[in-house]
């Protein structure tokens, strides 16, 4: 879909002819028609199997707070002690064989509605950091005017498919309202499908009936339109908060993405083999659980795994161990026929600079070959999730497109092979004049909006602008040019009500 800004009359043409021109246009989700890179052989993936299945029998996990949870897991035949449930040997694997493979979930506008499964992959930006950066004011507390240019910036980015979830903690309003102007946020400034919020049950019920106004009772009733990520307390223990979240999409029908959230060496053992068998462990467990509440919810296989610096403690991002587990969490999660989230641009850096372009790129190479199906954080991630930039929102963002083609796979039609333009030019001649050359040049090859290519003296001469102040002007220049979608101003009118009323019925909390 693309729409045109129309302006009144009055200021510079050139700028109104920039802005009449500027189109807005997302790409359709990737549907890969490349190979998953496949780390592990059939022995060492059943090997980890068992394992994880002795961990769940002899070891267990923990719901913590959670009567009802217990009761369903004594009832289904685990042994529950306390808070304490231990699985038999195949009981997870059973529950969790009426999962779907793949879900829709529909954005309310249906042309950017996704597929999350099979060999599709959905882009969804950062979430979650309680800090901002961009070039002018550098590192602050995130405010609601921050979020909503993310939303904006997420709508305007042609290769992300997502609107996301918490693009950064709105710290001007409430803890326990914030969530009610985030999903109002991402209702109308963009029309791409997005995120519930999981931090309180009360607040995932929110999340179900304000979709319900976006939607309709009886659509939210049958179809999916909501994600959202449920993560596991690493090691091996569910608390009722999440639970709590868990427990309301998967009555609603609405999708969770069950995903152990792991720091290696201190969440998990320090090798990537036993670091499998515990994340293995905790989504069969956690998938086993949405299927106790609602056989057939739609879940995700999450795996969110960084390792430790071993001097320091702090956590490190786009490192070789990582990408094993991704590669190996990909295979295990596609053996049980479930949707796969991991990846995204993580990086540890505190600038859009080396440090986060390497660690980065590593982990956007690692999910697109390990046949990722969600990418949550696919960009704006910097300083370990503590920050979202601006600046490293779009450089990802742009980033992005590079994936979109490597998935495409080798063109092997009669243009790809261009065997006529190997006639025309013959021997010794070149290729910049000849007639498939002129036809395809436009799209022959990926193209950065953000990088530049010019000669050395005319990057000189425009100010020898380095890659993060031409992301700074590239955000300027998206906002500038943001576009709201549509949206019936009734259902606009009665999620402000309803926001309203909820606000009032509670006093302000910043815990």
């Amino acid at each position: 879909m693309s729409g045109r800004r129309v302006r009144g009359s009055g200021g510079q043409s050139a700028r109104r002819a920039a802005r009449t021109n500027f189109v807005i246009d997302t790409a359709k989700y990737i549907e890969r028609n490349i190979p998953n890179f496949e780390i592990m052989n059939l022995e060492s993936l059943e090997i980890i199997e068992e394992k994880a299945e002795e961990v769940l029998q002899n070891i267990g996990v923990k719901f913590l707070d959670n009567p009802n949870a217990l009761k369903l897991w004594r009832n289904a035949g685990a042994d529950v002690s306390g808070e304490l449930v231990k699985i038999p040997k195949g009981l997870a694997k059973e529950l969790c064989s009426t999962a779907p493979n793949r879900i829709l979930q529909h954005a309310r506008n249906p042309e950017r509605s996704v597929e999350i499964g099979g060999r599709s992959l959905v882009l969804a930006p950062v979430y979650g950091p309680p800090f901002v950066r961009d070039n002018e004011n550098g590192r602050r507390y995130a405010n609601i005017t921050d979020f909503e240019k993310f939303v904006k910036l997420g709508y305007m980015s042609k290769w992300l498919h997502h609107s996301g979830g918490t693009l950064c903690e709105p710290t001007d309003i409430p803890v326990n309202k914030r969530h009610l102007d985030m999903l109002f946020s991402h209702i109308i400034y963009s029309d791409k499908p997005f995120m519930g919020s999981v931090t309180a049950p009360d607040r995932a019920k929110d999340s179900v009936d304000m979709v319900k106004i976006l939607f309709g009772d009886e659509f939210v009733k049958q179809n999916t339109v909501l994600t959202s990520l449920i993560n596991i307390n690493s090691p091996l223990t569910f608390d009722s908060i999440m639970m709590g979240a868990l427990e309301e999409y998967a009555t609603s029908n609405q999708a969770c993405i069950i995903s152990p959230f792991i720091v290696g060496g201190a969440m998990s053992p320090v090798s990537v083999a036993g670091t499998l068998v515990q994340v293995l462990a905790e989504v069969l467990s956690g998938v086993a659980y949405s299927q106790l509440l609602n056989p057939g919810a739609p879940v995700i296989f999450g795996a969110f795994v960084t390792s430790i610096d071993m001097n320091s403690g702090a956590p490190t991002f786009g490192t070789p161990e990582a990408s094993k587990i991704l590669y190996g969490a990909g295979q295990l999660a596609r053996r049980l026929g479930l949707p796969f989230r991991s990846g995204g641009a993580l990086c540890g850096s505190k600038l859009t600079d080396a440090q986060s372009a390497y660690e980065s790129a590593n982990t956007l190479q690692a999910a697109l070959h390990g046949g990722v199906n969600f990418m949550l954080h696919a960009c704006g991630w910097l300083e370990g999730g503590l920050v979202s930039s601006f600046e490293k929102f779009v450089i990802d963002a742009d980033q992005l497109g590079a994936l979109h083609t490597i998935s495409s796979g080798v063109d092997i039609s009669e243009n790809g092979l261009a065997i006529d333009a190997l006639e025309e030019v013959g021997p010794s001649g070149h290729f910049l004049g000849c007639n498939h050359t002129q036809l395809n040049f436009e799209n022959a090859f990926w193209r950065s909006e953000i990088f530049d290519y010019k000669p050395f003296e005319t990057w000189q001469e425009e100010g020898a602008k380095d890659t993060t102040l031409n992301a700074s002007q590239r955000v300027k220049s998206l906002l500038d040019n943001y576009i709201k979608p549509k949206l019936d101003i009734s259902i606009e009118e009665e999620l402000k009500d309803f926001i309203k009323i909820k606000k009032n019925s509670m006093p302000d909390s910043f815990v």
